[in-house]
C-alpha cells in the first residue's frame, strides 16, 4: 500500500466543507453495506467533526449497520467536557442508531487499555476521519512525541500535550483503513495543509500513509499557492 495525495474538495465555508464531508461519509457507508454488510467509521476529536456528524441526519445513512470508533481521546473521567466522547455523542444526538465504541481512557492500566481497544477494532476500518492542527498534528500524533515512532501497536499513549495525555490510533492502523477522510477548515491551517499535501514528513500529518484519501477544506484553509 502506498501513500496517495488526497483528492481535494474545496468549499467556500467551513459549514459547507463539513456538509460535503458528511455526504462523503454517507456515500461510503452505503457502498460498504452493499459490499460487506457493515460500516465502520473512526472519528477524530477536535472542532471539525461535530458539524459533519450532525449533518449526517440529512443523508441516507445506514445507522443500524454502522459502528463508530474513536481515533483519539484525552485521558480523563467520564463526562469530562474536554473528552472527545462528549462532543461525539452530542453530535450524534439528533440521529441515533449508531453504536459508539469509546476508547477506555478511564482505565487504571492505560497501556493494557490500549491493547484492549486495539483488539476491539475491525481488521480493516472502512473510513477514518482525520483533522489537522495548525502545528501539523493529526489524531493525537503530536510533533516530537515518541508515539510517532510506534509501529508495533495499533493504539498507543502519548505524552502530555496541551495539559493532557491522550490515547490514539497509530500510523500502521491508519494505513490499513480502506480510506481516510480529512476535514480541514480555518486560515490557521493553511501552512499545515500545504505541508500535508506535499507529504512533508516534518509534520505528523505528512506521514499519514493510505492509498485512498479525500480532503474537504474551506476556502480559508486553502494554501495561497493553489
Amino acid at each position: 500500500m502506498t501513500a496517495a495525495s488526497p483528492r481535494v474538495v474545496v468549499q467556500q465555508t467551513a459549514v459547507a466543507a463539513a456538509d460535503g464531508a458528511a455526504a462523503e461519509v454517507a456515500a461510503r457507508a452505503r457502498a460498504a453495506i452493499d459490499h460487506h454488510g457493515t460500516f465502520s467509521l473512526a472519528v477524530s476529536g477536535g472542532r471539525s467533526p461535530w458539524r459533519m456528524l450532525a449533518a449526517l441526519a440529512e443523508h441516507d445513512m445506514p445507522w443500524q449497520q454502522t459502528t463508530i470508533y474513536q481515533v483519539d481521546e484525552r485521558i480523563g473521567p467520564a463526562g469530562d467536557p474536554a473528552r472527545n466522547l462528549v462532543g461525539l455523542r452530542n453530535a450524534l444526538a439528533s440521529v441515533g442508531g449508531a453504536q459508539v465504541i469509546p476508547m477506555p481512557v478511564e482505565a487504571d492500566d492505560l497501556k493494557s487499555a490500549c491493547a484492549t481497544y486495539a483488539a476491539e477494532l475491525p481488521g480493516t476500518i472502512d473510513l477514518i476521519h482525520l483533522g489537522l492542527g495548525p502545528d501539523g498534528h493529526t489524531a493525537s500524533l503530536i510533533p516530537g512525541d515518541p508515539v510517532l515512532d510506534v509501529t508495533d501497536a495499533d493504539v498507543a499513549l502519548t505524552g502530555v500535550y496541551q495539559d493532557r495525555r491522550r490515547m490514539t490510533m497509530t500510523y500502521p492502523r491508519i494505513a490499513r483503513a480502506r480510506a481516510v477522510l480529512w476535514l480541514v477548515t480555518g486560515s490557521d491551517k493553511r501552512r499545515a495543509l500545504s505541508q500535508l499535501q506535499a507529504h512533508d514528513p516534518s509534520i505528523p500529518a505528512g506521514r499519514v500513509d493510505n492509498h485512498d484519501q479525500v480532503l474537504y477544506c474551506d476556502a480559508e484553509a486553502l494554501p495561497a499557492s493553489r
